[in-house]
């Protein structure tokens, strides 16, 4: 049977199709523009949107798994919802979805709020499902990449609580992982729900450390401006998203984004290695 990817172009798609398919498996991407899909040629590429119910019933034609990754974007809550009814429908029993970690502390987080929202459909519906909850992307930082190297500070206020940030081909691995274990299970699994964290949880003084010892000068952390950041990524994207990111800001301050005993190990068991460094992945994308 086939394993259905959405979001598959993306980073952590990306590399979820690209574990599947170094793990032998038949897989299906769900893009919005074939013509601009760059996957493994054995790849099925199916055009399609999560709110196109039509290409959505197609895409699941035959599927037996589903990945569930959808974006930040305005109607987020409602693609996801539309989804799984669809995958409900098509009568697919093995689901594998990308939440996010805390999503029940961050409840006026608007993304993190739908998510959570997600989560509680496919409890409540009794879906056999893995909920993968992953904190903060270390692939974030490229965004931040030029204000650090050209202003050197380092400008996340992401306070001093702490943030167990993740390497995206760690969250792929995993994803690939718990896909095939579902995929290759005689009957669906029963719910569980999984945080991706990485090896170490960082402050913001941390990560201007780090940045400070693998670019040979100081990178300052100017503190936690959340307003500032607001304005600043309203340069990039719409103002309803800079907003939703402020108050994300706002809660990792507030809260952090910790992960629970054992998490750490149960991720490094499940991979067969350690988790990707914050500092490895710095001196990767600095260089």
């Amino acid at each position: 049977m086939t394993i259905l990817v959405t979001g598959a172009t993306g980073n952590v798609g990306s590399n979820v199709v690209e574990q599947l398919f170094n793990r032998g498996a038949d897989v299906r991407a769900l893009v919005r523009d074939p013509a601009k899909a760059s996957l493994p040629e054995s790849v099925d590429v199916v055009q399609g949107d999560l709110l196109d119910v039509d290409s959505l019933r197609s895409a699941m034609s035959g599927v037996s798994t589903l990945f569930l990754l959808n974006g930040v974007v305005a109607d987020e809550f409602t693609q996801a919802l539309i989804t799984l009814n669809v995958a409900r429908e098509a009568g697919i029993e093995r689901i594998v979805y990308l939440s996010v970690i805390h999503s029940v502390i961050y409840v006026n987080v608007p993304h993190f709020a739908g998510k959570f929202g997600v989560e509680r459909m496919i409890e409540q519906m009794g879906m056999n499902a893995t909920i993968l909850r992953p904190a903060y992307y270390m692939d974030n930082e490229i965004t931040i990449l030029d204000a650090i190297t050209g202003y050197g500070i380092y400008p996340m206020p992401i306070g001093d609580k702490g943030l167990a940030m993740i390497d995206a081909r760690d969250i792929g691995e995993i994803a690939a992982i718990e896909l095939i274990r579902r995929e290759q299970s005689p009957t669906p699994l029963p719910l569980t729900r999984i945080n991706l964290v990485g090896p170490d949880t960082l402050t913001g003084a941390n990560a201007a450390a780090i940045w400070s010892e693998v670019l040979g000068r100081e990178i300052a952390y100017p503190g936690e401006d959340t307003v500032g950041f607001e304005q600043n990524v309203r340069q990039f994207m719409p103002g309803w998203m800079a907003y939703d990111m402020r108050l994300m800001a706002e809660r990792f301050v507030s809260d952090g984004m910790l992960p629970e005993n054992g998490d750490v190990d149960r991720l490094t068991t499940l991979l067969g290695r350690s988790l990707r460094t914050y500092r490895d992945y710095v001196a990767q994308i600095a260089g």
